[in-house]
Formats: structure tokens, C-alpha cells, sequence
């Protein structure tokens, strides 16, 4: 395209593509798409979008379409791909004004720039940085915003490749701007800070802006930008001084309007200042130790002590409890059984844990969580009366624990006690015995207290089962309440009946069993009590039916069928069922109740299903995988069934899964392994991998017991071809994903069978080139190349003694996934995956389950995915052919058998 004749038809045709009228738009939507692949178009999008004299709606248009070109024709391999000369042109011009006036086009603009920094940053863009960091210097208020709001996207790209090589230009990119971006982050700060005490609400905006993106850029920085954060001076400096940061800006929210932008704005930094903490934590455990003692100090001083009053806001009380809860929880804070087996890092995280954790502060965190954070609001008794079937869906936490307070502080209650239930039991205990007898219906504040403490005994059922004597309170105290009518006390009646539901399968006599029935079939008639009106009738005919069949157990296998059907049929609303539902999940695969040999089978595929539809990990289906340890140790015929279990707990919500059940978990693996049959093996394994993939910074860690057996395994030569691929698809995992760790597990091995670790390196490599036949599915094909790529590029003599059989990988790759386009001739990479699309399913197939979904999006970071064989071959081996030079990498290639290289050259002509 010749830029000067073009530019004028092209600014016709974009003018036309935002005409409301179809006759005008579609033509010009058509003649658009034929140009995408036309050489100098996206030089004449540039053209158009950075001239402001133009029409806003055409510039916005003409940036959509050069950032989905970006997606479909920057790559070197793509079909049409763009020339390198006018990716040059493009790159220089994307920089060379920071001056957009438009918000939105501003932000495109941003974004598509760190599209482009993603893929030639910094190999090919080597001044993108330097030119982003001069430019947030200037004095112009709007290009030092435009600068800033770029660099931030580009941080947060760069910050967002997982692969070790891209880590590790990540690494150095960091260490070489994060003095700057600390400078840059206080110089606004303090401006902001400044502006506050002349009340200019355009100048407290103005810096308030530049603060929250500076502090953005350094978030990125902070947690994935240091492979040993801690032994930084800076970012460490960073971290502690955030907590004077939080308290001035705190403060600040009392010169600011509620109902503003800029009280908006001053919120959403108040968040992010905790969201830093939170993924430092997150990610960098043993880092964060340091930091325990003060951050518990200022996340209990705020949301626990009068320090917060007229200050603090939900979400921020939220994100404090969320610190409290990770802190209280984290997997790395965790003492062995046996002390000795505990590293000496997490002694000192738990030492400073527990000396703050005192008598007195446990108890007024408790007092307070139950009688200020769980007591139900106006606003929840309003909806209550106006919408029972809302209020009920709000409550259970429709967002995720993570960011609403109801659920937040019920999680974080779950878990202090659970952590220090010998202090607290007898405070709860205390309060429980303060409310004995009937509660006046005109007493409201009487009935909601009641209602909080009620809700804490029925959330620490478990821990309280040797200290309350259930069945006498269920008698004399419990019972009598659910048989009061008045109005007022709906919700107590509807608390105490989720009450008895939590304690029923921990501690309920069956002979009072009658009288609870009685009581719920005549709840059953209040309306306010059944969820969503068109499975109303279902659900209150199922619980009478269980009820009724106590001694027909073969009728109880019916009522579960019906209920496979019935959350099937619901998918992710059979949430609201989980008060009715998870009790009887409970009972039907607790082995150490005599129902479980007629229900077992039933049970169990309800609570699969139960998993795959669910939206959110509640605390009640958290907890009941404390059935699954028996279960294992049956070895029955339904342990495909329990694997499948585990595998829906990883997709739903691997983290906080992991961190309650990985030890157990591991430990019954190992077990398991030693003595079940070769596709049990291979079902435990393939577990482990899903671990990795979903997890692949903590999973190694937590299922750290099972990789030598793997690694030796490989060694070995494993005579089972399936048992071999599973090994193999686990170490690509670690080998790809967590380098570190592999490293790790290498020196570990090479101890304890007393050999080099170049040795076993070179023993594993020729046992995975020789076994690759062993695997058969094309993912884990693939992964093997990537994997055994990911070492180079690398002058260790093993490594290079191994090239020839790692290219023959490589090469088996290429066949396996890439496809020819019969228009262009070009190979792309057929397990590519870009954007997440809801499947189109018509009337003969089965909606896409919850479980589809995350699976669906777990695939979407999947290195196997995400990233291109045919490019990661030609990056590594240009990076090796520079590790050598020219003449050395000859002499490797020419290990490699002339037809592989042949075949090599042919999947990357273009390049």
C-alpha cells in the first residue's frame, strides 16, 4: 500500500465501518478484513489513529484493527505475517508520541503496545524501556500519563510470560529499572500526599492517577520480577515502607467526599497496596517472613480495634482478613510432625506466627468476628423480606469468599479456630452459655446476636464435636426455637436449621432424628426457607423422602440419582442446594458410617457432579474432603471415581485445596503407589501432573515426596509404557515450568545415588529420547519437546552430548502439531489457543460444565497452549547458535542425522 493514496481510502472505508446503517457497514467491515493481509495497512492505521484531527470513533476503530492484527500477523510464522521492515516502522512510530487526548484510545493504544513488547521485547525493541522511562520523566502532564499508563501495560506483559527463559529477561529487566520505578512511585506518591491539603480535586486527581499506575508498575516488579526478593535491599525497603503508605493515605480518606473520583481513585490504591502484599505472600512465602509480625499488627489493628473506626471500607477490611487468612493457612508457615523434618525458614515464619497469635489477641479477634462482622445488617434483614431467594444466593457468597465480607469472615473464623481451637473453644463456648433460653421476639439485637453466635458454633462444628453435648442443646435449646412462628425470628429459625444441617453428620443421635424431621417438614412450608422456585417442590420432596427412607437404604440410592440429575440439570445454581446437598454427601461416602456400604458408589458420583458444576470452593465442600483419606485406603473399585474427585477439587480451587489437604494427600498417595495395579498408578500420577499444570510454583513443593520415585523411574527405564508417559509428561511439567526446582530435585538425586548430577542429567535425557514412543498423547508429546528444549541454550558438554537426541524430539514435535495451510503453504502450530470462546452446543449435547470452563481456561496458560514449538525451536537454537558461534553450532548440528535437518529447515522456512 502506498501510504499518501491509501491513508485517504482507508479513512473512507474505517468512516463507513462506523455507520449504524448494515447496508454501509458490512461492505466496508468486508473490504477492511481483505486488507488486513495487505502490506502497509497497519503503517496507514497508524496514520489514522495517531492523528487527532480525526473523527474519534474511525481512530478508535483503527486501533482495534491494528491490536487484532497484532494477534494474527506479528509472529515471523503466522500466515501473511507482517514484513520485518514494516514491524520496524511500526515499533518507532507506536513511540514516538505519548500524547493521545482520548482516554480509551489511550488505553488501546497501551495494550497494544505491550502486545508487540511480548513478542520482540527486548531482542527485537531493545529501546522500548529506556524510551518508556524518559518519557514518564518529562513535565507534560498528559505525555507523562500516557508514558506511564503504557509502561505499566508493557510490566505487566512482560511480567506475565512463564517460561524460564522469558523469566529470566524478566529478571533482568527488573533489576535494572526498579530503582527508577521505586523513585518514579514515591515522587507521586509524596506529590499526591501534598495536593491532599490544598483540596485542588483536579490536582489530587491528576497525582492520585500517576500514583496508582506507578504503584501498578511496581507491584509487577515486586512479585515476579526476583527469583530471591528478600536479598534486595530495595524491593525489601518497599515492602516495609508500605504500611506507613497505607496509613497516610488511610488517613487522607478522612479530607476526601465519599461520593467522588478521586474517593474512588484513593480506594482503589488503598487495594492495590494490599494486593502487593497479598501476591508477595503468594508467591514468595519464606520472602514474606520478615514481614509477618508487621503485617499482622496492621491487618488486626484496622479490622479488630478501634484504630479502623471511620477510616477503613468493606473491601479493604476484606483484603486485611484475606492477609490475616493466608498468613494464618500458608502451607510454607508449617511445621513437620516431626520438627526435625522443618526447614529452618518455616521454624522462624511459625515462631513469629505463634508469638503473636497470643491469649488476648485471639480472644478480642474472635469476640469481634462474631458478635460486630457476623451479625446481619439492615440492608441483609431489607433483602431478606423483600428477596429470601437473593438474599440466600448473596450470602453464600455468589463473587467467592475472596472478595466479599460475609464469606471472608466466615472463612477466616473456619480458620483461626481450626488453627487455635484449644484457646478458642471455651470463648465460644462462653458465649454460647450467655444465650441459653428463648430470645423476646421485640429484642432485634438479642436475635441477631444469637443468630452470629449460632453461625460460628454451626462454621466450627468439627472442632467443637468433644465439647458440646449436641443432642442435649438440639433438645432443649434448638428445637424449642425452631418452633417459635412470630415473624421476627425467620432468620434465627433459618439459622438454626443450617445449624443442625452442619452438626448432623458430625455428632446427631439417630433417635432424634424424628423430631428434626417433623420440624423441617413444617419449615418446609415457609417459603423464605426453599431455594429457587422452579426446583422448590423437588427439594422439599427429597429431604422428606430421605428422611423416610432411614431403613431403606436401596430407596436412598434412588433419592441420590435424582440428585446426580437434579445438579446436573441446575449446573452452577445447584450451589443453592449445598445446605440439603453436602450433608448427604457427607453421610454417603463417610466410611465410618454403615450406610456408606449401600450408598458409596451413589454418593460419590454426586459429589463429582456436585464438583464439576460448582461455581466457587465454599468452606462446607472444602471440608468434606476429609472423607477421602479412607477412601483411598479401601484401594475399592471406586478409586477411578475418588481421583476424579481430587482432580475437580484441583480445577475448582488448587491453591487453597492444596495448602488444607496436599500433605494427607501426598502421604496417601505414596501409599497407594506401592501397592495398587499399573492403571492405578497411572491414575495417581496423573493427578500429580494436574497439580503441576494448574500449580507449578507450589506443586512440586507440596508433592515434593513422589518426584524422586518419578525421577528414578525414568532412570530406570519403567517397563510400562503408560506408567512411563505419565512419568515423563510430570517431569516436562517441572522441567518447563519450575527450573528451579528441577535443579533442586537433580542435586537430590545425585546425593542420594552418590553421582554427578551432569551424569544423571545425561542418563535422564537418553532415557526420554529413547522412550518417547511411550507416549501417545499429543499434549504430552509436545511438552517433551518443550521441555527438553528448555535447556538449551547451554555449553554444559552433557547437554550438547545429548543435542542430536533433544533435536529428534524436537522434530518428532513438529509432526505431531504442526498443520499445513493448503492456501499459503505454512505450517502453524495446531494446539495453539488464544482466547477463551463459550462452545456453541445445540439441542442434542450437554452444556459445558463449571469444570469445562477452568479447564478451558487453565488451558489458556498452559505453555502447551500458549506458546509456539515451531517458534521455541527457532528462538533456542538461534540463542545456542550465539552461546557458540557460528562455526561450533555447525559442528553440533552436524551430529543430527541429515534427514532430521532436513526436516527441521522445512517447519522453519520463513524465519
Amino acid at each position: 500500500m502506498d501510504l499518501d493514496s491509501a491513508s485517504t481510502i482507508v479513512l473512507h472505508v474505517l468512516t463507513q465501518a462506523t455507520s449504524q446503517d448494515t447496508s454501509v457497514l458490512k461492505p466496508a467491515e468486508e473490504q477492511l478484513k481483505q486488507w488486513e493481509t495487505q502490506p502497509g495497512f497497519y503503517s496507514v492505521l497508524l496514520n489514522i489513529f495517531t492523528n487527532h484531527t480525526l473523527d474519534i470513533n474511525v481512530r478508535w476503530l483503527a486501533v482495534l484493527y491494528f491490536k487484532n492484527g497484532i494477534d494474527r500477523y506479528w509472529r515471523r510464522v503466522a500466515p501473511h505475517a507482517l514484513s520485518e521492515e514494516e514491524k520496524a516502522t511500526l515499533r518507532a512510530g507506536l513511540i514516538t508520541n505519548f500524547n493521545e487526548p482520548v482516554n480509551q484510545i489511550a488505553t488501546q493504544i497501551a495494550v497494544l503496545i505491550a502486545k508487540v513488547a511480548r513478542l520482540d521485547c527486548p531482542r527485537h525493541w531493545p529501546e522500548l524501556i529506556p524510551t518508556l522511562i524518559e518519557s514518564v520523566k518529562v513535565q507534560d502532564d498528559l505525555r507523562q500519563h500516557r508514558a506511564l499508563l503504557t509502561f505499566y501495560h508493557v510490566t505487566k506483559t512482560l511480567a506475565s510470560k512463564r517460561l524460564a527463559a522469558d523469566r529470566k529477561l524478566f529478571y533482568d529487566l527488573a533489576s535494572g529499572i526498579y530503582t527508577f520505578a521505586c523513585s518514579l512511585w514515591n515522587h507521586h506518591t509524596d506529590t499526591f500526599l501534598q495536593h491532599i491539603s490544598t483540596g485542588d480535586e483536579a490536582a489530587i486527581l491528576n497525582s492520585l492517577e500517576r500514583t496508582l499506575l506507578s504503584l501498578k508498575v511496581l507491584r509487577k516488579l515486586t512479585v515476579n520480577g526476583f527469583v530471591e526478593p528478600h536479598k534486595n535491599m530495595e524491593v525489601m525497603g518497599f515492602l516495609h515502607g508500605i504500611f506507613e503508605r497505607l496509613k497516610q493515605f488511610l488517613e487522607c480518606s478522612r479530607s476526601i467526599g465519599t461520593d467522588n473520583v478521586c474517593r474512588d481513585r484513593l480506594e482503589k490504591t488503598i487495594i492495590l497496596f494490599t494486593k502487593v502484599l497479598l501476591d508477595f505472600l503468594d508467591q514468595h512465602p519464606f520472602s514474606f517472613t520478615p514481614l509477618i509480625q508487621r503485617s499482622l499488627e496492621f491487618a488486626v489493628s484496622y479490622v479488630f480495634t478501634e484504630m479502623g473506626e471511620g477510616i477503613t471500607f468493606e473491601r479493604f477490611i476484606v483484603q486485611c482478613m484475606n492477609l490475616i487468612k493466608m498468613i494464618v493457612k500458608n502451607y510454607a508457615y508449617k511445621p513437620s510432625k516431626n520438627v526435625e523434618d522443618s526447614s529452618p525458614e518455616t521454624l522462624e515464619a511459625h515462631k513469629i506466627k505463634m508469638s503473636f497469635f497470643t491469649y488476648p489477641t485471639l480472644t478480642e479477634m474472635c469476640r469481634r468476628l462474631v458478635t460486630r462482622y457476623f451479625l446481619l445488617t439492615e440492608e441483609e434483614l431489607t433483602m431478606w423480606e423483600e428477596d429470601p431467594e437473593g438474599f440466600t444466593v448473596e450470602e453464600t457468597g455468589g463473587d467467592s469468599w475472596k472478595y466479599s465480607l460475609r464469606p471472608c469472615t466466615e472463612v477466616l473464623f473456619i480458620d483461626i479456630f481450626h488453627e487455635y481451637n484449644q484457646t478458642l473453644t471455651p470463648i465460644l463456648l462462653e458465649m454460647v452459655q450467655t444465650l441459653q433460653g428463648p430470645t423476646n421476639v421485640e429484642n432485634t439485637s438479642g436475635i441477631l446476636i444469637k443468630d452470629a453466635v449460632y453461625n460460628a458454633v454451626g462454621l466450627a462444628a468439627y472442632e467443637l464435636f468433644d465439647s458440646v453435648d449436641f443432642d442435649q442443646w438440639f433438645k432443649n435449646q434448638l428445637l424449642p426455637e425452631l418452633r417459635v412462628t412470630h415473624d421476627r425470628y425467620k432468620p434465627l429459625r433459618r439459622r438454626v436449621i443450617w445449624l443442625i444441617g452442619q452438626w448432623v453428620s458430625v455428632k446427631f443421635k439417630s433417635d432424634l432424628r424424628p423430631m428434626l424431621y417433623e420440624a423441617i417438614c413444617s419449615l418446609l412450608q415457609d417459603q423464605d426457607l426453599v431455594i429457587r422456585p422452579y426446583v422448590g417442590c423437588l427439594v422439599q420432596y427429597l429431604p422428606l423422602l430421605w428422611k423416610q427412607s432411614e431403613e431403606h437404604n436401596m430407596l436412598r440410592c434412588a433419592i441420590l440419582t435424582t440428585l446426580i440429575h437434579l445438579v446436573q440439570g441446575l449446573g452452577a445454581d445447584s450451589k443453592n442446594l449445598y445446605p440439603f446437598l453436602l450433608p448427604i454427601i457427607q453421610l454417603s461416602t463417610d466410611v465410618s458410617q454403615p450406610p456408606h456400604v449401600y450408598l458409596l458408589e451413589d454418593g460419590l458420583e454426586l459429589w463429582l457432579v456436585t464438583l464439576e458444576n460448582s461455581p466457587c470452593l465454599t468452606p462446607e465442600l472444602l471440608r468434606i474432603f476429609q472423607n477421602m483419606s479412607p477412601l483411598l485406603e479401601l484401594s475399592s473399585e471406586n478409586l477411578r471415581t475418588c481421583f476424579k474427585i481430587i482432580n475437580g477439587y484441583i480445577f475448582l480451587s488448587s491453591t487453597e485445596f492444596l495448602q488444607t489437604y496436599a500433605v494427607g494427600l501426598c502421604q496417601s498417595f505414596c501409599e497407594l503407589l506401592e501397592e495398587i495395579t499399573t492403571e492405578g498408578q497411572v491414575q495417581v500420577l496423573k493427578v500429580v501432573e494436574n497439580v503441576l499444570k494448574v500449580n507449578p510454583t507450589l506443586g512440586p513443593q507440596m508433592f515434593q515426596p513422589i518426584l524422586p520415585g518419578v525421577f528414578r523411574g525414568i532412570i530406570d527405564g519403567e517397563r510400562y509404557p503408560v506408567v512411563m508417559s505419565a512419568y515423563l509428561g510430570i517431569m516436562g511439567r517441572v522441567l518447563l515450568q519450575n527450573t528451579s526446582f528441577f535443579s533442586s530435585l537433580l542435586n537430590q538425586m545425585a546425593h542420594k545415588y552418590n553421582q554427578e548430577m551432569d551424569q544423571l542429567l545425561g542418563n535422564m535425557i537418553e532415557m526420554w529420547v529413547d522412550r518417547m514412543d511411550s507416549i501417545t498423547q499429543p499434549e504430552r508429546r509436545k511438552l517433551s519437546a518443550l521441555a527438553l528444549l528448555s535447556l538449551l541454550p547451554s555449553d554444559n558438554g552433557v547437554i550438547q552430548d545429548k543435542f542430536c537426541g533433544i533435536i529428534n524430539i524436537s522434530v518428532e514435535g513438529l509432526h505431531d502439531v504442526m498443520t499445513e495451510d493448503p492456501e499459503t503453504g505454512t505450517y502453524r502450530d495446531c494446539m495453539l489457543m488464544s482466547h477463551f470462546e463459550e462452545p456453541k452446543v445445540t439441542e442434542d449435547e450437554e452444556p459445558p460444565t463449571e469444570q469445562d470452563k477452568r479447564k478451558k481456561m487453565l488451558a489458556l496458560k498452559d505453555p502447551v497452549h500458549t506458546v509456539s514449538l515451531q517458534q521455541f525451536v527457532y528462538e533456542k537454537l538461534k540463542a545456542q547458535q550465539e552461546l557458540l558461534g557460528e562455526q561450533s553450532f555447525q559442528a553440533l548440528m552436524e551430529t543430527v542425522d541429515t534427514e532430521i535437518v532436513n526436516q527441521l529447515q522445512e517447519f522453519l522456512q520463513g524465519f
